[in-house]
């Protein structure tokens, strides 16, 4: 219940629980089951990647666990894109090192799926009910700091869907029932006369940091000595074979030899691995230069990955000037204490393990407060250009810098509402969360700040005036109301023409879907009065986007076109590519062209908001797109269409947790006669099959075909081989090379005597290949063999 002062706002469907079962935010599509690319080469592992490949065919819960620095989630990553193939809807990867709150899990799994908000219910059932048919891998990676929360989840989804695979990796066990927990060893260690793929990995980075370097007689024990001093642990082995470029190898040994023994005198007689780690990275502090380190100390407070003018912005001052912060941030990333990352590589991360040293390292040096202020003014001031250029055509590039900030715009959430200072902060997200399709998480952070004592008037008000409009635009009118009623009260006391603006166009728009339609215009008119003396122009859009909404769901086609004329005549030549309010405005002028019988221009209409929508991954934009294009195809007599479009339309409506066009009467009438003529016209079953393979095909081709006006309907799924092609593509060069030597009858002896490899390698490559293509035999792996299409065999 709403009410008023400092007490918390908890509108139907927004309140959240500690549960799970309480989240209600989500994310528009994206990511699908892209998976980072590797960076370095893999090394080693091939026991371990058989023995993953090998869980993931008998068991649907399975966990990787080791301390920090083993290399979890770079096996899980290696194991998960040679298994992808055989998960029809993919693998889909949720990195949960940045996510502080396990509340937040449910969105970061929506997020990762491409999973849209849902309105009106927990995300968690949006998760429950989109994964339930689906055959797909989720990745939970770094699981240890949400083990309660993560565990809840998989005993969840489990249960409720019998295709859906999870892999975790975790310092420690979920103990869901069913898991079958795999241990991460350190790599093998190598002895005097034998190697092992520790030395392996230290001597390709040890080449990587020193061109030329080679593993030779006179220095194979001193490279020896180094992997067993490192425990086989690969991080450590990174950090130390760095500092190659600075010291000779016997040195390198011989000061971290000193460094543990000094240790060990201390306080220790023997080194577990999680010590020999830390002190590996502590020696890596030790050889930083006074400002490296307090450079990599200010880095911890960021969240995820950042670009170098966040460090700049946050990092810098007459400590650190800024002019050297590249330089130094350079440095770093040759040491390997930084990391860069993105295709453009232009982004850089800490590891979990270096951060959690930094973040160490910044409160012994009393700066955690003050680094955390400067997190938020850095993300507040990005998030201020975006309000300012909301309605211009940078929206969409500003977009879409903040959105590669989401870790970090959530950290600065989080260091906000530890400062008690949660609502200036909010308000200002209000225009991200707009154009990103996040109505819930905007409600979650904002019911937030209303629970926090204190804070301006003004910020409470513009909070509620937003908070009203996004209820109101995911169909929650009954919360949008009362949100209103209070913003307009403030407004009134604050004599803020501006909020009052925005607080009325969101009632009238809640009105307008309600079926109020004459109360709906009076409010939408006074908001479109109040916002004439503002400077700000979002106001007066706003409000001629809500009568423009009010006049169509009135019956009012021609003055609805002429108030999306206004709004796009408001916009001006500088808001051309502004895709939000735009995006809307050619909707409901599409939808008024339709009810006028102009199914030309409604369809063009139509298009050039599907144009725009895509640009922000807007789902629910595109069901309302995919249904009013459905209806235009029932008009035209082009049933085939019409009923395929129906079922994509349901889709995208199924994603969002809405009825058609947020459930309002006349609309749904207009969806009811239509989809009754289309199945008088097909017959049932026609209708019904036409229906699903809309109803499967993915959102992008969705609307690209809906955009192109024709009948020929597109594949009822993606062509064999988008996925990858043939089950061949799936195992490695030396895989394929196994597999061919099985077809010839050769046994796991012969294989190795062949390849020049142990037997226990080939013995791993095959049980491997067996799992990977999920075979149980190896006349399976002949028959695949015999069976590959022309220009797809495999080598002999």
């Amino acid at each position: 219940m709403l009410t008023s002062g400092c007490c918390p706002i908890s509108p139907h469907g927004v309140g959240l629980p500690t549960t799970l079962g309480g989240v209600a935010f989500g994310a528009t599509w994206r990511r699908g089951d892209r998976l980072p690319a590797e960076v370095t080469s893999f090394v080693g592992r091939t026991a371990e990647l058989a023995d993953v490949h090998r869980l993931l065919a008998q068991s649907r819960m399975v966990t990787l666990v080791g301390p920090g620095g083993v290399g979890k989630t770079r096996l899980a990553l290696r194991s998960v894109a040679e298994a992808a193939v055989r998960f029809e809807d993919g693998v889909h990867l949720v990195e949960l090192s940045g996510l502080k709150g396990a509340e937040l899990l449910p969105n970061a799994v929506s997020e990762a799926l491409g999973l849209p908000e849902q309105a009106g219910r927990p995300q968690v059932d949006a998760v429950v009910e989109y994964v339930a048919e689906r055959e797909l891998l989720l990745v939970l990676d770094t699981c240890e700091h949400l083990l309660d929360a993560c565990a809840l989840l998989a005993d969840l989804l489990l249960p409720q869907a019998p295709r859906l695979t999870i892999l975790a990796t975790s310092r420690q066990a979920l103990d869901v029932p069913g898991e079958h927990v795999l241990p991460v060893p350190p790599l093998p260690l190598p002895d005097a006369e034998n190697g092992g793929d520790a030395l392996d990995l230290f001597v390709q980075r040890a080449r990587a940091a020193v061109p030329g370097f080679e593993l030779t007689d006179a220095n194979r024990e001193h490279a020896v000595a180094l992997c067993r001093r490192l425990d086989g642990i690969p991080l450590a082995i990174e950090l130390a074979s760095v500092r190659l470029r600075a010291l000779p190898l016997n040195h390198l040994v011989a000061r971290l030899t000193d460094t543990f023994a000094l240790l060990a005198g201390s306080r220790l007689t023997t080194l577990p691995r999680h010590q020999t780690l830390r002190t590996t990275i502590g020696w890596s502090h030790e050889l930083c230069t006074p400002q490296e380190r307090l450079l990599w100390a200010r880095l911890s407070v960021f969240a995820g990955d950042f670009d170098l003018a966040a460090v700049e912005a946050v990092c810098a001052d007459a400590e650190l000037p800024a002019e050297t912060v590249l330089e130094h941030v350079i440095s770093l990333v040759d040491k390997s204490v930084v990391l860069r990352v993105g295709e453009q590589g232009t982004r850089y991360r800490l590891l979990d393990t270096i951060r959690e040293f930094g973040a160490e390292w910044l409160t012994s040096l009393g700066e955690q407060e003050a680094l955390r202020e400067r997190h938020i003014a850095c993300y507040r001031h990005r998030l201020a250009k975006l309000g300012i250029a909301f309605t211009t055509s940078e929206q969409p590039e500003l977009h879409r810098e903040l959105s590669a900030e989401e870790g970090n715009l959530r950290a600065a959430l989080d260091y906000a509402e530890e400062r008690g200072e949660l609502l200036h902060l909010t308000g200002l997200m209000s225009a991200y969360w707009a154009v990103s399709g996040h109505p819930g998480e905007a409600a979650y952070w904002m019911d937030k700040g209303f629970r926090q004592p204190g804070g301006a008037p003004l910020e409470r008000a513009f909070n509620l005036g937003a908070y009203a409009m996004f209820a109101g635009h995911k169909g929650d009118h009954e919360a949008a109301i009362p949100a209103a009623e209070q913003a307009l009260q403030l407004a009134a006391e604050l004599d803020d023409d501006r909020i009052a603006s925005i607080a009325s166009g969101a009632y009238g728009v809640a009105l307008s879907y309600k079926g109020e339609h004459e109360a709906a215009l009076k409010r939408l008119e006074f908001a479109w009065e109040s916002s004439a003396g503002t400077p700000d122009p979002l106001p007066r859009l706003m409000s001629s986007l809500g009568l423009s909404i009010a006049h169509v769901l009135a019956r009012r086609p021609e003055e609805a076109i002429e108030e999306c004329d206004r709004t796009v005549a408001l916009l001006g030549p500088g808001g051309s590519d502004e895709c939000f309010i735009q995006g809307f405005s050619y909707v409901f002028r599409g939808l008024a062209h339709f009810m006028c019988g102009r199914p030309d221009r409604s369809a063009a209409a139509l298009r050039r908001a599907a144009a725009l929508q895509s640009r922000r991954g807007d789902v629910l934009g595109h069901a309302h797109v995919l249904s009013i294009m459905a209806w235009l195809a029932v008009d035209a007599g082009r049933h085939r269409r019409a009923a395929w479009l129906f079922g994509a339309a349901s889709a995208h409506w199924s994603l969002v947790g809405r009825t058609i066009l947020l459930g309002n009467p006349m609309m749904q009438s207009l969806q009811e006669k239509s989809v009754a003529a289309t199945r008088a016209s097909l017959g049932e079953e026609r209708y019904e099959q036409l229906f699903r393979q809309g109803v499967r095909l993915p959102s992008p081709r969705a609307v690209e075909f809906a955009a192109g006006d024709h009948d020929a309907l597109p594949p009822d799924r993606p062509a064999y081989g988008e996925k990858g092609g043939s089950r061949a593509d799936a195992l490695t060069r030396r895989e394929r090379e196994v597999a061919a030597l099985v077809a010839q009858g050769l046994s796991n002896r012969e294989i190795a005597e062949r390849l020049v490899i142990s037997k226990r390698t080939a013995d791993a490559h095959v049980e491997h290949i067996l799992a990977k293509l999920g075979f149980s035999s190896r006349s399976e792996i002949a028959a695949m063999v015999s069976g590959e299409q022309p220009g797809q065999r495999l080598p002999r």
